[in-house]
Protein backbone atom coordinates (compact mmCIF):
# COMPACT_ATOMS: atom_id res chain seq x y z
CA UNK A 1 0.00 0.00 0.00
CA UNK A 2 1.64 3.31 -1.39
CA UNK A 3 1.68 6.17 1.32
CA UNK A 4 -0.41 8.32 -0.94
CA UNK A 5 -3.54 5.74 -0.82
CA UNK A 6 -4.70 7.17 2.58
CA UNK A 7 -8.21 9.18 1.47
CA UNK A 8 -8.95 9.90 4.98
CA UNK A 9 -5.98 12.38 4.87
CA UNK A 10 -6.43 13.42 1.20
CA UNK A 11 -10.45 14.33 1.32
CA UNK A 12 -10.49 15.61 5.20
CA UNK A 13 -11.78 18.44 4.14
CA UNK A 14 -14.35 17.60 1.74
CA UNK A 15 -18.00 16.62 2.70
CA UNK A 16 -20.09 13.90 1.23
CA UNK A 17 -22.35 15.80 -0.52
CA UNK A 18 -18.54 17.55 -2.14
CA UNK A 19 -17.10 14.06 -3.05
CA UNK A 20 -20.00 13.19 -4.70
CA UNK A 21 -20.69 16.10 -7.37
CA UNK A 22 -16.85 15.63 -7.89
CA UNK A 23 -17.22 12.40 -8.10
CA UNK A 24 -19.83 13.09 -11.39
CA UNK A 25 -17.98 15.62 -12.64
CA UNK A 26 -14.92 13.38 -13.43
CA UNK A 27 -17.04 10.47 -14.62
CA UNK A 28 -18.44 13.18 -17.43
CA UNK A 29 -14.60 14.61 -17.97
CA UNK A 30 -13.59 11.04 -18.34
CA UNK A 31 -15.39 10.75 -21.65
CA UNK A 32 -13.73 12.58 -24.33
CA UNK A 33 -16.37 12.81 -26.79
CA UNK A 34 -18.90 14.24 -23.67
CA UNK A 35 -16.08 16.52 -22.76
CA UNK A 36 -15.62 17.96 -26.53
CA UNK A 37 -19.49 18.23 -26.78
CA UNK A 38 -19.63 20.18 -23.57
CA UNK A 39 -16.72 21.86 -24.18
CA UNK A 40 -18.40 23.49 -27.29
CA UNK A 41 -21.53 24.22 -25.66
CA UNK A 42 -19.47 26.35 -22.77
CA UNK A 43 -17.85 27.90 -25.32
CA UNK A 44 -20.73 28.91 -27.87
CA UNK A 45 -22.79 30.04 -24.57
CA UNK A 46 -19.96 31.83 -22.89
CA UNK A 47 -19.96 33.89 -25.83
CA UNK A 48 -23.81 34.20 -26.82
CA UNK A 49 -23.77 35.83 -22.77
CA UNK A 50 -26.33 33.36 -21.59
CA UNK A 51 -27.41 34.17 -18.32
CA UNK A 52 -27.47 30.75 -16.68
CA UNK A 53 -24.12 29.59 -17.63
CA UNK A 54 -22.08 31.38 -14.86
CA UNK A 55 -24.28 29.79 -11.88
CA UNK A 56 -23.54 26.33 -13.41
CA UNK A 57 -20.19 26.60 -14.25
CA UNK A 58 -19.47 27.87 -11.19
CA UNK A 59 -20.99 25.05 -9.24
CA UNK A 60 -19.02 22.04 -11.60
CA UNK A 61 -16.04 22.89 -13.35
CA UNK A 62 -15.03 26.12 -11.15
CA UNK A 63 -15.94 25.09 -7.75
CA UNK A 64 -13.66 22.19 -8.63
CA UNK A 65 -10.62 23.42 -10.01
CA UNK A 66 -10.51 27.36 -8.46
CA UNK A 67 -10.38 29.06 -5.48
CA UNK A 68 -12.75 31.94 -5.73
CA UNK A 69 -13.72 34.76 -8.71
CA UNK A 70 -11.16 36.95 -6.23
CA UNK A 71 -8.21 36.30 -4.02
CA UNK A 72 -10.82 37.61 -0.95
CA UNK A 73 -12.97 35.47 -1.82
CA UNK A 74 -10.28 32.63 -2.63
CA UNK A 75 -9.25 33.37 1.12
CA UNK A 76 -11.54 30.78 2.00
CA UNK A 77 -9.66 28.16 0.61
CA UNK A 78 -6.50 29.45 1.25
CA UNK A 79 -6.70 29.69 4.92
CA UNK A 80 -8.19 25.94 4.88
CA UNK A 81 -5.84 24.11 2.83
CA UNK A 82 -2.99 26.13 5.59
CA UNK A 83 -4.63 24.32 8.36
CA UNK A 84 -3.71 21.11 6.20
CA UNK A 85 0.18 22.59 5.88
CA UNK A 86 -0.82 23.08 2.60
CA UNK A 87 0.36 26.40 0.95
CA UNK A 88 -1.35 28.39 -2.20
CA UNK A 89 -0.28 29.56 -5.11
CA UNK A 90 -2.78 32.69 -6.50
CA UNK A 91 -3.11 32.23 -10.47
CA UNK A 92 -4.66 34.41 -12.46
CA UNK A 93 -6.07 32.02 -14.68
CA UNK A 94 -7.17 34.55 -17.63
CA UNK A 95 -6.23 33.38 -21.00
CA UNK A 96 -6.73 34.29 -24.53
CA UNK A 97 -6.00 38.11 -24.15
CA UNK A 98 -4.03 39.71 -26.34
CA UNK A 99 -4.41 43.48 -25.80
CA UNK A 100 -1.88 45.79 -24.11
CA UNK A 101 -4.63 47.34 -21.82
CA UNK A 102 -5.34 42.91 -20.86
CA UNK A 103 -1.40 42.69 -20.60
CA UNK A 104 -0.60 45.97 -18.31
CA UNK A 105 -4.07 45.09 -16.17
CA UNK A 106 -2.26 40.94 -15.58
CA UNK A 107 0.85 43.17 -14.67
CA UNK A 108 -1.19 44.68 -11.88
CA UNK A 109 -2.99 41.74 -10.87
CA UNK A 110 0.54 40.27 -10.12
CA UNK A 111 1.63 43.54 -8.27
CA UNK A 112 -1.48 43.37 -5.83
CA UNK A 113 -0.34 39.42 -5.77
CA UNK A 114 2.90 40.19 -4.71
CA UNK A 115 1.55 42.30 -2.20
CA UNK A 116 -0.93 40.25 -1.16
CA UNK A 117 1.58 37.52 -0.56
CA UNK A 118 4.24 39.39 1.60
CA UNK A 119 4.85 37.73 4.88
CA UNK A 120 2.46 35.55 4.31
CA UNK A 121 3.43 31.56 4.77
CA UNK A 122 0.31 30.34 3.31
CA UNK A 123 1.02 31.90 -0.02
CA UNK A 124 5.03 31.07 -0.49
CA UNK A 125 4.86 32.15 -3.99
CA UNK A 126 3.30 34.13 -7.09
CA UNK A 127 2.94 33.43 -10.30
CA UNK A 128 2.56 34.82 -14.23
CA UNK A 129 1.99 33.03 -17.67
CA UNK A 130 4.51 34.84 -20.44
CA UNK A 131 1.40 35.31 -22.04
CA UNK A 132 -0.27 37.27 -19.55
CA UNK A 133 2.29 39.91 -20.29
CA UNK A 134 2.81 40.14 -24.70
CA UNK A 135 2.15 38.32 -27.75
CA UNK A 136 3.33 35.02 -28.48
CA UNK A 137 4.60 36.02 -31.82
CA UNK A 138 6.29 38.73 -29.96
CA UNK A 139 8.45 36.27 -28.14
CA UNK A 140 8.40 34.11 -31.17
CA UNK A 141 10.33 36.82 -33.27
CA UNK A 142 12.79 37.63 -29.99
CA UNK A 143 13.93 33.79 -29.59
CA UNK A 144 14.26 33.50 -33.29
CA UNK A 145 16.65 36.36 -32.97
CA UNK A 146 14.83 38.22 -35.82
CA UNK A 147 14.77 41.65 -36.62
CA UNK A 148 12.59 43.57 -34.73
CA UNK A 149 10.51 46.57 -36.78
CA UNK A 150 10.11 50.14 -34.96
CA UNK A 151 6.75 48.62 -33.89
CA UNK A 152 8.04 45.18 -32.57
CA UNK A 153 11.00 46.86 -30.75
CA UNK A 154 8.63 49.20 -28.74
CA UNK A 155 6.29 46.34 -27.88
CA UNK A 156 9.03 43.83 -26.48
CA UNK A 157 10.23 47.06 -24.15
CA UNK A 158 6.71 46.77 -22.43
CA UNK A 159 6.94 42.89 -22.14
CA UNK A 160 10.26 43.54 -20.62
CA UNK A 161 9.11 46.51 -18.61
CA UNK A 162 6.65 44.72 -17.32
CA UNK A 163 8.66 42.07 -16.18
CA UNK A 164 11.52 44.21 -14.48
CA UNK A 165 8.29 45.88 -12.60
CA UNK A 166 7.04 42.39 -10.95
CA UNK A 167 10.69 40.92 -10.29
CA UNK A 168 11.49 44.10 -8.29
CA UNK A 169 9.22 44.61 -6.25
CA UNK A 170 9.15 40.34 -5.38
CA UNK A 171 12.62 41.59 -4.44
CA UNK A 172 11.91 44.32 -2.40
CA UNK A 173 9.09 42.58 -0.99
CA UNK A 174 10.49 39.00 -0.81
CA UNK A 175 8.56 36.93 -2.04
CA UNK A 176 9.48 34.56 -4.81
CA UNK A 177 7.73 34.54 -8.11
CA UNK A 178 7.82 31.52 -10.41
CA UNK A 179 7.08 32.29 -14.45
CA UNK A 180 5.34 29.85 -16.22
CA UNK A 181 6.77 27.79 -19.29
CA UNK A 182 4.13 27.71 -22.47
CA UNK A 183 5.12 26.68 -25.76
CA UNK A 184 8.57 25.67 -27.45
CA UNK A 185 8.53 28.37 -29.79
CA UNK A 186 8.02 30.94 -27.37
CA UNK A 187 10.56 29.84 -24.94
CA UNK A 188 13.73 30.84 -25.91
CA UNK A 189 12.42 34.32 -25.49
CA UNK A 190 11.12 33.44 -22.29
CA UNK A 191 14.45 31.68 -20.63
CA UNK A 192 16.92 34.80 -21.66
CA UNK A 193 14.27 37.23 -20.11
CA UNK A 194 14.25 35.17 -17.19
CA UNK A 195 17.90 34.67 -16.88
CA UNK A 196 18.37 38.58 -17.19
CA UNK A 197 15.66 38.42 -14.00
CA UNK A 198 17.79 35.66 -12.25
CA UNK A 199 21.13 37.39 -12.44
CA UNK A 200 20.09 41.14 -11.38
CA UNK A 201 17.53 39.70 -8.26
CA UNK A 202 19.29 36.40 -7.43
CA UNK A 203 22.04 37.38 -5.91
CA UNK A 204 21.66 36.52 -2.07
CA UNK A 205 18.67 34.21 -2.73
CA UNK A 206 16.54 32.62 -5.54
CA UNK A 207 13.61 35.20 -5.60
CA UNK A 208 13.16 34.55 -9.68
CA UNK A 209 12.24 31.10 -10.65
CA UNK A 210 11.88 29.62 -14.49
CA UNK A 211 9.84 26.76 -15.58
CA UNK A 212 11.12 23.81 -16.94
CA UNK A 213 9.31 21.41 -18.97
CA UNK A 214 10.94 18.05 -18.57
CA UNK A 215 8.93 16.27 -21.42
CA UNK A 216 11.05 18.81 -23.84
CA UNK A 217 14.33 17.62 -25.28
CA UNK A 218 17.49 18.94 -24.53
CA UNK A 219 16.18 20.10 -20.67
CA UNK A 220 18.60 18.70 -19.06
CA UNK A 221 21.60 20.36 -21.07
CA UNK A 222 19.95 23.70 -20.43
CA UNK A 223 20.01 23.61 -17.47
CA UNK A 224 23.50 22.44 -17.06
CA UNK A 225 24.38 25.73 -18.87
CA UNK A 226 22.42 27.58 -16.85
CA UNK A 227 24.30 26.65 -13.58
CA UNK A 228 27.58 26.84 -15.16
CA UNK A 229 26.43 30.53 -15.93
CA UNK A 230 25.17 31.27 -12.32
CA UNK A 231 28.92 29.98 -10.56
CA UNK A 232 30.39 32.47 -12.69
CA UNK A 233 28.20 35.19 -12.38
CA UNK A 234 27.51 34.57 -9.06
CA UNK A 235 24.01 34.30 -8.87
CA UNK A 236 21.20 31.70 -7.47
CA UNK A 237 18.80 29.50 -9.25
CA UNK A 238 15.33 28.51 -8.53
CA UNK A 239 12.61 26.18 -10.78
CA UNK A 240 9.85 24.84 -11.55
CA UNK A 241 9.56 21.25 -12.40
CA UNK A 242 7.05 20.40 -14.50
CA UNK A 243 6.26 17.28 -17.56
CA UNK A 244 4.37 19.61 -20.16
CA UNK A 245 1.01 19.93 -20.93
CA UNK A 246 1.29 20.75 -24.62
CA UNK A 247 2.26 17.82 -26.38
CA UNK A 248 0.02 17.30 -28.98
CA UNK A 249 -0.17 20.04 -30.14
CA UNK A 250 4.02 20.67 -30.17
CA UNK A 251 4.03 17.21 -31.98
CA UNK A 252 1.36 18.52 -34.53
CA UNK A 253 2.61 21.90 -35.25
CA UNK A 254 6.24 20.20 -35.85
CA UNK A 255 5.17 17.95 -37.97
CA UNK A 256 2.99 20.36 -40.24
CA UNK A 257 6.13 22.85 -39.88
CA UNK A 258 9.00 20.38 -40.74
CA UNK A 259 11.44 21.14 -37.72
CA UNK A 260 12.29 18.36 -35.22
CA UNK A 261 9.62 16.91 -32.58
CA UNK A 262 10.99 19.14 -29.11
CA UNK A 263 8.84 16.55 -27.30
CA UNK A 264 10.66 13.41 -25.66
CA UNK A 265 9.48 10.10 -27.67
CA UNK A 266 7.61 8.57 -25.17
CA UNK A 267 6.40 8.41 -21.96
CA UNK A 268 9.52 6.92 -20.56
CA UNK A 269 11.62 9.15 -21.55
CA UNK A 270 9.65 11.87 -20.13
CA UNK A 271 10.09 10.26 -16.81
CA UNK A 272 13.54 9.60 -16.73
CA UNK A 273 13.82 13.31 -17.73
CA UNK A 274 12.05 14.42 -14.85
CA UNK A 275 13.93 12.23 -12.76
CA UNK A 276 17.48 13.26 -14.24
CA UNK A 277 16.13 16.96 -12.96
CA UNK A 278 15.27 15.43 -9.28
CA UNK A 279 19.21 14.36 -9.40
CA UNK A 280 20.51 17.70 -10.55
CA UNK A 281 18.47 19.26 -8.21
CA UNK A 282 19.77 17.18 -4.88
CA UNK A 283 22.95 17.87 -6.31
CA UNK A 284 23.83 21.30 -6.54
CA UNK A 285 21.43 22.59 -3.68
CA UNK A 286 24.28 24.95 -2.59
CA UNK A 287 23.11 27.09 -5.59
CA UNK A 288 19.58 25.63 -6.81
CA UNK A 289 16.17 25.65 -5.13
CA UNK A 290 13.26 23.70 -6.97
CA UNK A 291 9.48 23.29 -6.72
CA UNK A 292 8.48 19.82 -7.91
CA UNK A 293 5.16 20.49 -10.19
CA UNK A 294 3.54 16.77 -10.55
CA UNK A 295 0.79 14.41 -9.82
CA UNK A 296 3.01 11.56 -10.71
CA UNK A 297 3.32 9.35 -7.40
CA UNK A 298 6.41 7.70 -8.11
CA UNK A 299 8.48 11.21 -9.01
CA UNK A 300 6.94 12.20 -5.65
CA UNK A 301 8.40 9.48 -3.63
CA UNK A 302 11.72 10.29 -5.50
CA UNK A 303 12.37 13.20 -4.39
CA UNK A 304 11.47 12.15 -0.73
CA UNK A 305 13.64 9.30 -0.93
CA UNK A 306 16.55 11.31 -2.36
CA UNK A 307 15.70 13.47 0.62
CA UNK A 308 16.18 10.97 3.36
CA UNK A 309 19.07 9.50 1.75
CA UNK A 310 20.72 13.28 1.99
CA UNK A 311 19.52 13.39 5.70
CA UNK A 312 17.14 16.42 4.21
CA UNK A 313 14.45 17.60 6.68
CA UNK A 314 11.39 16.87 5.19
CA UNK A 315 10.87 20.82 5.35
CA UNK A 316 14.06 21.86 3.90
CA UNK A 317 13.62 25.36 2.69
CA UNK A 318 14.89 24.93 -0.68
CA UNK A 319 12.18 22.20 -1.90
CA UNK A 320 9.02 22.60 -2.70
CA UNK A 321 6.01 20.28 -4.06
CA UNK A 322 2.95 21.26 -5.88
CA UNK A 323 0.24 20.08 -7.41
CA UNK A 324 -2.98 21.98 -9.14
CA UNK A 325 -5.95 22.40 -6.64
CA UNK A 326 -8.84 20.30 -7.59
CA UNK A 327 -6.62 17.30 -8.13
CA UNK A 328 -4.42 14.85 -7.00
CA UNK A 329 -5.20 15.67 -2.82
CA UNK A 330 -4.18 12.17 -2.23
CA UNK A 331 -0.33 13.57 -3.07
CA UNK A 332 -0.67 17.13 -1.45
CA UNK A 333 -2.67 16.83 1.75
CA UNK A 334 -0.09 13.22 2.67
CA UNK A 335 2.65 15.69 1.92
CA UNK A 336 1.29 18.55 4.35
CA UNK A 337 0.57 16.19 6.70
CA UNK A 338 4.05 15.17 6.68
CA UNK A 339 5.77 18.07 7.09
CA UNK A 340 7.01 18.77 3.43
CA UNK A 341 6.95 22.26 1.97
CA UNK A 342 3.85 21.79 -0.48
CA UNK A 343 1.24 23.93 -2.37
CA UNK A 344 -1.57 23.94 -4.43
CA UNK A 345 -1.80 26.16 -7.66
CA UNK A 346 -4.90 28.15 -6.77
CA UNK A 347 -6.68 29.66 -10.35
CA UNK A 348 -8.82 32.38 -9.75
CA UNK A 349 -10.54 35.14 -11.72
CA UNK A 350 -14.56 36.31 -12.98
CA UNK A 351 -15.94 32.92 -14.22
CA UNK A 352 -16.66 33.74 -17.78
CA UNK A 353 -13.10 34.86 -18.55
CA UNK A 354 -11.62 31.68 -16.17
CA UNK A 355 -13.73 29.05 -18.75
CA UNK A 356 -10.81 28.84 -21.36
CA UNK A 357 -8.76 27.71 -18.44
CA UNK A 358 -11.19 25.22 -17.49
CA UNK A 359 -11.53 23.93 -20.84
CA UNK A 360 -7.93 23.09 -20.86
CA UNK A 361 -8.27 21.60 -17.26
CA UNK A 362 -11.07 19.16 -18.67
CA UNK A 363 -9.44 18.58 -21.73
CA UNK A 364 -6.04 17.57 -20.07
CA UNK A 365 -7.83 15.10 -17.39
CA UNK A 366 -9.31 13.50 -20.60
CA UNK A 367 -6.02 13.50 -22.50
CA UNK A 368 -3.84 12.41 -19.33
CA UNK A 369 -3.45 8.63 -19.27
CA UNK A 370 -4.82 7.15 -15.57
CA UNK A 371 -5.12 10.77 -14.34
CA UNK A 372 -9.05 10.71 -14.44
CA UNK A 373 -9.53 7.20 -13.71
CA UNK A 374 -7.46 7.39 -10.55
CA UNK A 375 -9.43 10.24 -9.14
CA UNK A 376 -12.89 8.28 -9.42
CA UNK A 377 -10.73 5.28 -7.65
CA UNK A 378 -9.54 7.33 -4.79
CA UNK A 379 -12.79 9.50 -4.31
CA UNK A 380 -15.36 6.03 -4.69
CA UNK A 381 -12.82 4.54 -1.85
CA UNK A 382 -13.34 7.02 0.07
CA UNK A 383 -16.62 7.46 0.14
CA UNK A 384 -17.01 3.86 0.73
CA UNK A 385 -14.65 4.24 4.12
CA UNK A 386 -17.21 6.60 5.32
CA UNK A 387 -20.12 4.73 4.64
CA UNK A 388 -18.58 1.71 6.54
CA UNK A 389 -17.71 3.97 9.34
CA UNK A 390 -20.53 4.89 9.94
CA UNK A 391 -22.56 1.42 10.05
Amino acid sequence: MSIFDNTQIAFADKTDSQLKKAYWMFKAIEQPLVTNMGISALNFSVQANLPFVKGIVKNTLFEQFCGGETREESMKVVKQMFKRHVGSIFDYAIEGKAEEKSFDHTCEEIKQNIKFAEGNPAIPFVVFKPTGFGKIDIYEAVGKKTALSTAQQEEWARVVKRYEEVCQMAFDRNVILMIDAEDSWMQDATDDLVNEMMEKFNKEKAIVWNTIQMYRTGRMEYLAEDLQRAKEKNYFLGYKFVRGAYMEKERERAAAMNYPDPIQPNKEASDNNYNAAVDFVLANLDRVSAFFGTHNEESTLLVMNHMKAKGLANDHPQIYFGQLYGMSDNITYVLGAENYNVCKYLPYGPVRDVVPYLTRRAQENTSVAGQTGRELGLISKELQRRKVQKK
